[in-house]
Formats: C-alpha cells, structure tokens, sequence
C-alpha cells in the first residue's frame, strides 16, 4: 500500500468489518452460522491481541426474524421488516455474544439510523458511546434500527452504514465481506473478460461504472453501494477492502494476501476530520480563553472549562465554536461538548466542579483535541 493507507488489515488501530447476511446465514434461510461466526471470532481476537480496536457492523436482523416470526417468502411490506428486524436482533446479537465469548471478548450492541451520523448533536453521542465502549475493550455490534426507520430515512446497506461508522469514528480500515471478491471492470457473472482490479487510488466516474446492480437474495446491497462507500470512507481516511469472506478465517485469509481490491485512503483520519471541522461547518458561538489555554491548546491538549473566560452566542452540544485568545484574535474553531447555557455555568471552574455545578456528570473537556482544530 502506498500513502495513508494500511499495510495491512493487522497494522490498522482501529478496524471496522461489516458483514452481510448471506455470510451470516446458512443454505436455510434465516438459521445462522456458528461455525463461520466463531471462525470470525478466531480472526478478530489475533487483530485484538495487537491492540486493534474492532467494530462490527452486522446485517441479519431481518433474515433471523422472517424466520421467527414465520413470514412467507418473497417481498415483506417495511412494517413486517421492522417487525421480523425487531425479533431477529436478539438472535443475532446473541449469536455474536457466543462467538466472542470463547475469547473472553466483551461485546454491545448499538443501533442506528442516518441521522444519529448525520445531526452533529446525535453523531457526537454515538461516537463518544462508540469511543467509550472502545476504551473499555468491547467489541460493538453495530446494525441499523430497521425497527423504527422508514424507507425514506433508512441506509437501505449495511456498506454506507459501516463507511459512515468509519467517518464518524476516525476508523483506518473497513472491510466489507461479501460473496464476490472484489472489483472487477464489469459484472464477472455477465462477462467472462472482466478484469479484476485489486488496487483503486482514486474513484473515478470509470470506477463507478465498473459497478454492478445488487444481486437476488438476502443481501440489499451489491457493488454500487460498495463504492460509494468506498468513497465515504476513503475520504475520511480510512481504507477499504472488498473481500470474498464466504471460506472460514476470511480476515487472516486477505492478511496473508489473498486476493481482494484495496482502496486507498486519501488523507488520514485525523486529517479529514479536522479539515470537516474547519470548512464544512458554521460555527455558532465564540469561546473566549485565557493565555493559560492558549498555551495548552497550542500543544495538542483539549479545552478545559477553567481556561475558558466568557462565552457568546446560543450553541447546542456538538455545535461547531470559534475559540479566541484574550485579545480577540481567532485561535481555531471545534465542536463543543456542552449547550451554550451548560457552557457559561461551567465556564472558569475546574473539571471536578462540573458535576455540582450542572447536576449531572459531564465530559471534562469543554472541547476535546480530536474536536478541535487550531489555525495554521
């Protein structure tokens, strides 16, 4: 690999592995396979024992569920999805319970739908959920909330779900397993001189084209939704791999080079979140901090609320804010941990007091590091 990019699946710190349903499910519809989760399971506590961070986003929900509940082949109408999602998210997250257990893996389940990524104030909760499960050394199972989403607020893939995962969390490698392995120059199944192409540095309207429409079945993406997830996810920092992971031990399998398409990063994540931060977002208040912040800040450490003097503006958690020196001279701008009213109760008191002051437990920092970027 060439660039930002990962190496190898064993050198990425922070890993996302999204699964679809034909992988999780046996010939008979809806019955899971423990033998494959359970090979998964193998590979993902070797990337663990070198203190990688896993997460997975798992489909299967409706395939489990349509056979619990005993609904019909064919088409479901999106209630009796959200229904057979309902009763098949226990089974599933169950399932994957047991498999990470033999490894005295601690796992989670989280559910999500496009604007707990998208809302900046729903997106900082399930990242610092995220971050914090991480912290604690679990493993969290990630799918999106069929239950409640509808058909026009809903990923419809679990690819977009799992590249947005990444942007959200500043992962360095995303793998998607799926029944074909990888990106060829057209459809492999309809042409026999399809190319394979196992390196993609930049996704151009020619890489677009190269894709496919989903197949039949259980699985509701296919090679579209792959690449504008690549896209998401390369952008964000965060390389990505389209893998056959129908045999046993797919992860060690593409670790020891079996082939598969690599996607390249174009920034690192730290990068392509900071530069998010600085130009994609209009800041909503101005925090106002003292020489001893300025100093802080300008090292790499976050924002305290005792460095902070006076705050302006009405902001909501996860708002981006412009921070000032005394003079009023702009010092950077990030995404702040508390509303505007929280903010000034805080403002000027040391981390310990923030409980009294608020009621409530809060983040020590004003402003984290990674939410903030200071001016070049």
């Amino acid at each position: 690999m060439t660039g930002d990019s990962l190496e190898s699946l064993s050198s990425a710190k922070r890993l996302i592995i999204k699964i679809g349903s034909a992988l999780l499910t046996t010939d008979k519809a809806g019955e899971l396979n423990h033998a494959w989760l359970a090979a998964l399971a193998d590979d993902i506590a070797k990337f663990k024992q070198n203190d990688a961070e896993v997460i997975i986003v798992s489909s299967g929900a409706v395939a489990v569920g349509r056979q619990a509940l005993a609904l019909a082949d064919g088409p479901l109408r999106l209630e009796e999805k959200q229904a057979a999602a309902a009763a098949g998210q226990i089974g599933l997250f169950h399932a994957w319970q047991e498999a990470f257990a033999r490894h005295e893996m601690r796992t989670a389940q989280i559910l999500l739908t496009p604007s707990d990524t998208e809302e900046r104030r729903r997106h900082l909760n399930a990242r610092n959920t995220i971050e914090t499960l991480l912290s604690l050394g679990a493993v969290p199972v990630i799918n999106e909330n069929d239950t409640v989403a509808t058909e026009e607020i809903r990923f419809g893939d679990n690819d977009r779900l799992a590249a947005r995962v990444a942007q959200m969390i500043g992962a360095d490698g995303l793998v998607l397993l799926s029944d074909i392995d990888g990106l060829y120059s057209a459809d492999p199944s309809d042409d026999k001189s399809a190319e394979f192409i196992p390196d993609v540095t930049e996704i151009t309207a020619d890489i677009e084209a190269m894709a496919g429409e989903a197949a039949p079945g259980n699985s509701s993406g296919g090679m579209v939704t792959k690449i504008e997830a690549a896209k998401i996810a390369t952008r964000a920092g965060c390389a990505v791999v389209i893998a056959d992971g129908k045999e046993h031990h797919s992860l060690a399998a593409i670790d020891g080079g079996k082939r598969c398409t690599w996607f390249h990063a174009t920034a690192t994540p730290s990068t392509a979140r900071k530069r998010w931060i600085a130009g994609a977002l209009t800041p909503s208040g101005v925090l106002t901090i003292d020489d001893g912040a300025v100093k802080a800040l300008s090292s790499g450490k976050s924002l305290l609320p005792a460095g902070v003097v006076s705050i302006s503006g009405n902001f909501e958690r996860g708002d981006a804010v412009v921070i000032e020196t005394s003079e009023k001279d702009r010092l950077g701008c990030g995404l702040i941990a508390y509303s505007s009213k929280d903010a000034k109760l805080i403002a000027g008191h040391k981390t310990g007091e923030i409980e009294a002051l608020l009621g409530y437990r809060g983040r020590d920092e004003m402003m984290h590091r990674d939410d903030l970027v200071i001016d070049g």
